[in-house]
């Protein structure tokens, strides 16, 4: 009888002590003035996330006995994680939790910089700061310490990334960037995107080998009321004022946000340089109910600001690292060759659907029109006018013998060394005359020509004139957003999207200097193409051209592109998978508007060329407890030539590069990730490589000897011309190793450092082509010569450094208080080797073919040598407050980056292709001022950004 009685009680109580180990665990969470904070994500580690309702409660259900930890997290806020212990309790009460405005995000005042270079198209881009960083505290302290002097993580450029704005992606289909100054400026609403980091999948989009950011503007997410913003700095803008309004979610279901931002500078940290954006933002939501809401965005930013020149270091040494060659003094003012105008809006509608409690619908809508401009000086049968024009400065009449007879700038001539003399105390003195753009000296050259009678037309041709370089974009994209849960561990997600690409290319006149029009011809035909017309327009019959009328080339791009990218995450014992695919196509064409007089089959459309796109990507995380993880994230894919690598010289004609296919990336990591209250921590190693990439760049050759006959039947030997190179086939490596520490000494007292080894290097020898605008189509038909391969394996890739160090200490006070510094270092940074100087013509006697005798292997390796940039150390510091005045709260922070005003950092630059033949190459590099070294760009030594928000 005992043992029935207990076997009964034993049987009764499993199911009471079963319903014991399952417990609640709820929340409520409230801002710092004590109210609710709704839609908060709650992340338990290695379970599920949930959200807070309207009230900022949450609960989790069905936990066991057991240690948990939650991570809290929005956009604006500070990220908070807690843990806590679960024993025999069927609720676990967590009390109130407190959440406040993000100190450590805000705006840190690393803008957008950009440094464009002359002939060699060269440009280089950093768009650290317009998107925040991960909570990865790697990626979080790369961006912030060392992304101001152009470290890009894994050396890999956006172009390998995505960037997505309510749905849709931004990257520009011709060039593969993305444009942030088409909202510059807006950064309290384009800030705090999802991230998905390197080349980890995302819900959203398939990506690259670069992260995935993923921002939408919801009217009603943003907090009710104004926030008033004004910053201080010494960067490319001096000033940024901007007002945000939101109303909040109505009774009606209405909600809207407007916003409106200035940036302006009258000069920047860069000579002759300016600044002036202005930016705005409507955002207004329908929530028909819970289930169901509607949203229009509209955003766009006006924008005018002049660029900075690369200049050989010769230039820096006598102009100081903010020496900008691009502006001179016209009627006492400063005046900029090189401005960029601009205003793309941007118009979306979104529709967010909850089907039911496990499906989900995101539609977009996304429209995008407008122009882009670049001015530039252009110029026809006279010298170059830039002041850094080699034949201005005192290292070319050193090099002449010293009673040569020479031309001066102004016109008049002496000897070489009176001119040597003279331009040295120019440089040296720093006399605008020598060192800046002469616009005096334009006009009078415009307003003394002789009146002539040409092409129907009488009047004075412009030597000298300004042209703008315009985009014309219209791009339509619509996308889908599918999710669905089979159950709580097995989530189905589906994209699906649709782009089409049309922008018309051309340039056009915008101001003659004085001068009545000019000629839409090639002022070098008859040299290079006797007998020829050496129009830009054959047919046309206005070839003298007025402000505003198109000059040189014209012609549109179109791409239409469809991507189908299914998704699957599950969980499984202690493991995590996701498994992203992806599978796209796309069609590109070129038409041409003009007909180039050295290509009949530069007008009109070119064929469409089609491009079938696949690629995989897998995550898995390994949950060795709820605090200790391992993260392997693999991807496999092809990606298609960007536009202006599919048509390698689209201004003339509608020729494509040689073999071109789809770049294939293969791209591996794993990481050891340790997450504790007082310890986070990433440790990472990862190999990305690729292949059949194509590169396409322009520039100016001397020493290339190309015979032309003409109509007439004479032949004219062309030295020197502009070319374009391709390289085909190229294939890369990445692969290093990362780490990245933030360690809490104290509550309040915080170490974060990051490690960063790498190596990116060329592993074979791409094959290289070349075409020029002197020549047309060769003997073989075709617009280009193989060169065969060209020696760069092994070299290393440039621009950015592949090692990078940082050490910091932050202080956070419980009194709304921080103050941090940390020290920073980088190193291997290289100049990216020129491929034509590393190919067989290099070496080959123009005349008989023959290899120079005097090229041996030594003496090839002294001459190509890779250029590596000096290493650099930089020390900055931030620091900011909060108070609470009322209903007004106000934010004051103020960051300084190079405080100990490093100027001697070199952020990169390119090798100069001007001697493209050994001995010329040879001679030129053994002076002892070289006249075509490498064009550098300087880091802009010391700068600050204040900052200033009151939110009432």
């Amino acid at each position: 009888m005992y043992k029935k009685l207990l076997f009964t009680a034993i049987f009764i109580m499993l199911p009471v002590s079963f319903l014991w180990a399952q417990t609640t665990a709820f929340a409520y969470v409230k801002d710092d003035q004590g109210k609710p904070v709704e839609n908060v994500e709650i992340s338990l580690k290695g379970k599920e996330t949930v959200k807070t309702d309207k009230i900022g409660y949450f609960q989790f259900v069905d936990l066991t006995e057991g240690s948990y930890q939650i991570v809290i997290t929005k956009p604006n806020l500070e990220t908070k994680v807690m843990d806590f212990d679960i024993a025999q309790e069927k609720r676990k009460d967590l009390g109130e939790i407190t959440v406040y405005f993000s100190l450590a995000n805000v705006e840190q005042g690393l803008a957008f910089i950009e440094n464009n270079g002359d002939e060699e198209n060269s440009s280089q881009s950093s768009t650290v700061g317009l998107l925040q960083s991960s909570q990865d505290v790697f990626s979080r302290l790369a961006a912030f310490d060392l992304g101001a002097y152009w470290f890009r993580p894994r050396g890999i450029d956006g172009r390998s990334g995505e960037t997505f704005l309510n749905g849709v992606s931004m990257v520009e289909a011709d060039n593969g960037n993305v444009d942030f100054g088409n909202w510059g400026g807006l950064n309290e609403i384009t800030r705090y995107p999802e991230v998905a980091v390197n080349h980890a999948p995302s819900e959203y989009s398939f990506g690259g080998v670069a992260s995935v950011f993923y921002k939408n503007t919801k009217a009603s997410e943003y907090r009710k009321g104004f926030q008033f913003t004004q910053s201080l700095t010494n960067r490319n803008y001096r000033n940024r004022t901007s007002l945000r309004y939101t109303s909040g979610m109505s009774s009606k279901g209405w909600a809207f946000t407007v916003m409106g931002a200035r940036r302006w500078a009258e000069e920047g940290i860069q000579e002759g340089t300016f600044y002036d954006s202005y930016g705005g933002y409507f955002g207004i939501e329908k929530k028909f109910n819970d289930n169901h809401t509607i949203t229009f965005n509209a955003i766009g930013s006006s924008y005018a600001r002049s660029t900075s020149s690369p200049a050989t270091q010769e230039a820096y040494d006598y102009g100081g690292v903010h020496y900008n060659a691009y502006w001179g003094y016209q009627n006492g003012e400063k005046r900029s060759e090189r401005v960029k105008k601009g205003f793309q809006p941007v118009l979306q509608f979104q529709d967010f659907w909850k089907i039911n409690d496990k499906t989900s619908l995101t539609t977009s809508l996304s429209y995008q029109f407008g122009k882009d401009k670049s001015s530039r000086l252009d110029w026809q049968s006279v010298p170059n006018p830039s002041p850094i024009y080699y034949r201005y400065l005192p290292s070319y009449y050193e090099s002449l013998d010293p009673n040569a007879s020479v031309i001066n700038p102004d016109g008049t001539t002496s000897t070489a060394q009176d001119a040597y003399q003279t331009a040295l105390n120019g440089w040296q003195s720093g006399n605008p005359e020598f060192t800046q753009l002469n616009w005096e000296r334009l006009y009078r050259a415009n307003m003394q020509q002789p009146e002539s009678s040409l092409y129907g037309v009488t009047g004075k041709r412009a030597l000298y004139f300004m042209v703008d370089d315009v985009s014309e974009d219209k791009i339509w994209n619509g996308s889908a957003h599918l999710t669905h849960d089979f159950s709580d561990k097995i989530k189905f997600i589906l994209n699906l999207s649709y782009q089409n690409y049309r922008s018309e290319q051309y340039r056009e006149v915008s101001d003659l200097l004085g001068a009545d029009f000019a000629y839409n011809r090639d002022p070098f035909a008859a040299t290079n193409q006797p007998g020829k017309s050496g129009q830009f327009n054959e047919g046309e019959t206005n070839v003298a051209k007025y402000e505003g009328d198109r000059i040189g080339y014209s012609y549109i791009f179109r791409r239409q592109e469809f991507r189908f990218n299914p998704g699957l995450k599950f969980s499984t014992g202690n493991f995590d998978v996701f498994v992203s695919a992806n599978a796209s196509y796309n069609n590109s064409s070129r038409e041409g508007q003009f007909k180039h007089f050295l290509y009949a089959d530069s007008f009109g459309k070119s064929k469409n060329i089609e491009f079938y796109n696949f690629g995989l990507k897998g995550q898995a995380t390994y949950r060795i407890n709820g605090r200790n993880f391992l993260v392997y994230n693999g991807a496999v894919y092809n990606q298609a030539p960007f536009l202006e690598d599919l048509f390698i010289n689209p201004r003339i004609n509608s020729d494509t590069a040689p073999n071109i296919r789809s770049t294939v990336f293969v791209a591996n990591d794993l990481s050891y990730i340790l997450s504790t209250p007082k310890l986070k921590l990433r440790v990472t190693g990862y190999l990305i490589e690729s292949e059949n990439e194509t590169n396409v760049q322009r520039f100016f050759a001397d020493g290339i000897a190309l015979d032309n006959t003409g109509d007439t039947g004479a032949t004219a030997v062309v030295q020197s011309a502009f070319l374009t190179q391709v390289m085909t086939n190229v294939e890369r490596r990445n692969m290093g190793a990362e780490l990245g520490v933030d360690y809490k000494i104290t509550p309040s007292l915080s170490f974060q450092g990051l490690a960063s080894y790498g190596q990116y290097t060329y592993r074979n020898n791409p094959t290289t082509y070349f075409a020029s605008d002197a020549v047309g189509r060769f003997a073989n038909g075709t617009s280009f010569i193989d060169l065969g391969e060209a020696a760069l394996k092994d070299y290393y890739q440039g621009g950015t450094p592949q090692k990078g160090y940082s050490a910091g200490l932050r202080y956070s006070s419980p009194k709304f208080w921080w103050v941090g510094a940390s020290y920073n270092y980088l190193d291997d940074n290289y100049l990216d080797p020129s491929a034509l100087l590393r190919t067989e013509s290099f070496v080959q006697n123009s005349v008989s073919g023959t290899p120079d005798p005097n090229a041996t292997a030594s003496e090839l390796r002294r001459l190509l040598q890779q250029v590596k940039l000096p290493s650099s150390n930089f020390v900055n510091a931030n620091v900011g407050k909060s108070w609470i005045f009322g209903k007004y709260y106000v934010l004051i922070s103020a960051s300084v980056n190079n405080i100990l005003d490093n100027t001697k950092y070199i952020t990169g630059g390119f090798e100069q292709t001007r001697n493209v033949k050994f001995q010329s190459f040879k001679e030129d590099f053994d002076r002892d001022s070289s006249l075509f070294a490498p064009k550098l760009f300087y880091t802009q030594g010391r700068s600050y950004f204040v900052n200033m928000q009151v939110r009432f």
